[in-house]
């Protein structure tokens, strides 16, 4: 078994968001299922680490689901800033559980092990945001992905962790973050979120001792990145 991963598909089955008035995003819909289908077997699976759907509501997000459910391998979902269907994970559960979507699920205070990795994450923040609002949420997301770790540490195996913001630049870095990375032995991160001219900026190399690569489905040309 094998495991994958890609960030912000930002599917639209049921909103008005067409990617493709973005440069680089022609057909990505097509592109992303050709590619995910040639590599990705059924028994591997393939983390996506936010703005999965434009949606606004579960029940709006029920084509994106019905794309992904269909796609080879297990799909494990964190939150993005887009995610504005996302709800608590009970109710996610129960509505993926009720629609036969038996190939999603969600990362969310928690880690899930796959192959010899023990995944986990949470959705991040800006690192450059130092307002009082922007400090309380980092804190918040900081927590989650203690939680996640401290669950990866029961599974065993290698904690890998997917954030959808990334946390590190080439001039600066979430002090925070990075501090329970290092805490908990983790020397790969992957991160989303950043497209166009931020991803040609984007930092993808060593820092602290962790290896970090971004994963935006635009920046891997719609195919998932093979984690090994």
């Amino acid at each position: 078994m094998s495991v994958f991963v890609i960030a912000d598909t930002h599917l639209s089955f049921s909103a008005d968001k067409p990617m493709n008035v973005f440069k680089g995003w022609d057909d990505y819909v097509s592109r992303l299922q050709k590619n995910w289908q040639k590599i990705v077997s059924p028994g591997d699976t393939v983390v996506i680490p936010g703005d999965i759907s434009w949606a606004m509501s579960l029940e709006q997000v029920r084509a994106d689901f019905a794309f992904l459910n269909a796609l080879n391998g297990s799909k494990i979902i964190l939150k993005g800033n887009h995610d504005y269907w996302w709800n608590t994970v009970s109710k996610m559960e129960a509505f993926v559980k009720k629609e036969g979507f038996n190939t999603i699920s969600f990362l969310h205070n928690n880690a899930q092990k796959a192959g010899g990795f023990a995944l986990c994450g949470s959705r991040g923040w800006p690192f450059d945001d130092d307002s009082a609002e922007g400090l309380k949420i980092l804190s918040r997301e900081c927590g989650r992905l203690q939680r996640s770790l401290q669950s990866a540490s029961k599974l065993g195996g290698e904690p890998v962790v997917f954030l959808h913001y990334p946390p590190v630049g080439y001039d600066r870095y979430c002090e925070p973050i990075i501090k329970i990375l290092k805490d908990y032995g983790v020397k790969r991160c992957f991160y989303g979120h950043l497209h166009a001219g931020a991803a040609k900026a984007a930092f993808n190399g060593e820092k602290e001792g962790i290896k970090f690569k971004l994963i935006s489905a635009d920046y891997l040309q719609f195919c998932p990145l093979l984690i090994v």
